[in-house]
């Protein structure tokens, strides 16, 4: 089911040869589409503008859909859909299950690398944009039919381990009896503690190859403290309302025992050397090299991110890859994706995308921190919002403010700004699904609601706007499952938004009557299930009263 803008933009095209570039009518006088069309083609055809116009005219076919199409000033086209067709796309869309979102041509396996916290830590608000924004990409390319698979990159392996394990020893605690902000107070203790007694840091040292060996005590102590962060990490996930469970955990230590393949591939295959007694890959275009192996023997998170794509491709079968990760990260992931391509890891039809985010800042434009300086939980953060208004709407305001900027732009946290039910805010596209839903509520008590979903009469200009408005949907959710750019949804909805709430001031619906007032109704209810399928999108809820 295409939107009618697709729709009429392909017929223009058909007869013009070029994307014809339809934009919105400026005034209501010009219909509802204009194209600039002709005069592109007359500089190239060397004819007057309007004789180009004629001609491209001639060869359209568009009766079905719109009235007889103009011919404006030195050349423009002007398109006016006809009423009959915008009514029918209505009750056509209300009938579809996915509102005119058309499903992908070419279905793929998406793998989406999001939210990723650290073991024996509170997710901290560096947390908050990944989840957010992951979670948003889940739910759009899963709307137009694509395989997704989230995969939570768990940080649950390196030398840390050691330093904990080993103050859970000299304290003697049962790790499995702590919470998640206990433990996270104890690795701060193990920190200090390795910082200021020798002998602790090297029986922690020894403990790290302790757990990569395999030593039993070892890997007990450390399961129990993974165990407790997966716990403190859940709570987190389901109060953000995320799309992801424990089925997506893919933690660092799952690829542990990969790494020394990964590099021995990478040697065997010519893409890696010995520099200076480590393994390293030389790629071109990058300053430094990537350092697979370590002097020492060690790998770091070069080789954990290699051994994570290539067991995404190889083992999942994934066509599409996904990291949302801080923006600050992106000369890494490039030169990920790069030494993957070389080591044939990632072939060349598989598209790897690193989606990077800027930082929450506070009223003071700085990172958004504690006022001591720390990186604020996650959890702090939403009580504060939770504290200025109910927890579904401070969740809306949160994630919109956060998916409607561009995503690798900073962005001010003001919730006061943020839980506004008036302006370009998440609670105003709720308020307007509840007043929606309210309207219909009423209609349902005083049995008038029509029991079809046909809309008859469409003569007022404010009907057909936001008849045409709603045939868009489709047509942008496919566009941020191309793009992965959710502030355009985010303005759709608002626009949307805006166009209903014309719509209810100028035209009467439950004072009107008969065919005007079944048609009006079934706009409404059109209106409200569009509103709430792309608050879906975005993680938001959408309230039926507020």
């Amino acid at each position: 089911m295409s939107s009618l803008p697709s729709q009429l933009s392909a017929r223009v095209r058909a007869a013009a040869g070029v994307d014809p570039e339809l934009r919105a009518a400026t005034r209501p006088e010009f219909g509802h589409f204009q194209s600039n069309v002709a005069l592109r083609l007359a500089k190239t055809e060397g004819k007057p503008p309007r004789q180009v116009a004629a001609e491209v005219l001639a060869r359209l076919e568009v009766d079905d859909l719109c009235e007889p199409v103009e011919i404006a000033g030195p050349g423009f086209l002007n398109f006016r859909l006809r009423s009959s067709v915008l009514a029918a796309y209505v009750g056509e869309q209300l009938a579809d299950p996915r509102l005119g979102v058309e499903q992908a041509e070419h279905p793929q396996k998406v793998v989406i690398d999001y939210p990723s916290p650290n073991v024996a830590k509170q997710m901290h608000v560096g947390h908050l944009r990944t989840s957010i924004i992951g979670d948003c990409f889940n739910r759009v390319l899963t709307a137009v039919g694509h395989d997704v698979l989230p995969q939570n990159h768990l940080g649950d392996w390196g030398t840390q381990f050691g330093q904990l394990v080993e103050q859970i020893l000299v304290e003697r605690v049962d790790a499995s009896a702590l919470t998640l902000d206990e433990v996270e107070d104890l690795y701060k203790r193990a920190a200090g503690h390795f910082k200021t007694d020798p002998d602790f840091a090297d029986r922690a040292r020894l403990r790290v190859v302790s757990l990569q060996s395999g030593d039993e005590e070892t890997l007990r102590i450390w399961r129990q403290l993974v165990e407790v962060s997966l716990a403190g990490h859940n709570v987190t996930y389901a109060r953000l309302g995320l799309k992801i469970n424990d089925e997506h955990l893919a933690g660092e230590s799952i690829y542990n025992a990969e790494l020394a393949t990964v590099a021995t591939e990478l040697k065997d295959r010519g893409v890696a050397i010995m520099d200076a007694g480590a393994l390293c890959v030389f790629v071109p275009g990058f300053n430094a090299p990537m350092i697979i192996r370590k002097r020492d023997g060690g790998f770091g998170y070069d080789a954990t991110d290699l051994a994570a794509l290539r067991h995404r491709v190889r083992d999942l079968h994934a066509d599409r890859l996904i990291y949302v990760v801080d923006v600050r990260q992106g000369d890494h992931f490039a030169q990920v994706f790069a030494v993957s391509r070389m080591a044939g890891w990632l072939p060349d039809d598989v598209e790897a995308q690193h989606v990077g985010y800027g930082m929450v800042l506070g009223s003071d434009g700085k990172p958004y921190k504690t006022r001591d300086g720390k990186a604020m939980h996650l959890s702090t953060l939403l009580d504060m919002a939770e504290e200025v208004a109910a927890p579904p709407i401070a969740l809306a305001a949160i994630k919109y403010a956060d998916l409607s900027n561009g995503l690798n732009k900073d962005y001010v946290f003001d919730v006061d700004r943020m839980v506004q039910t008036t302006g370009n805010t998440g609670p105003y596209l709720q308020y307007a699904h509840a007043r929606m839903s309210q309207v219909l509520a009423r209609a349902a008590a005083e049995g008038v609601m029509p029991a079809s979903a046909e809309v008859t009469v469409l003569d007022a200009p404010e009907e057909q706007a936001l008849a045409l408005a709603l045939s868009g949907y489709g047509e942008v959710v496919a566009d941020v499952a191309a793009t992965l750019q959710p502030h355009r949804l985010c303005t759709y909805l608002y626009d949307l938004a805006g166009t209903l709430s014309v719509f209810y001031e100028r035209c009467p619906v439950l004072r009107s009557e008969g065919a005007v007032r079944d048609s009006r109704l079934v706009l409404c209810r059109a209106a409200r299930s569009v509103l709430a399928a792309g608050l879906d999108l975005l993680g938001i809820e959408a309230l039926d009263r507020m």
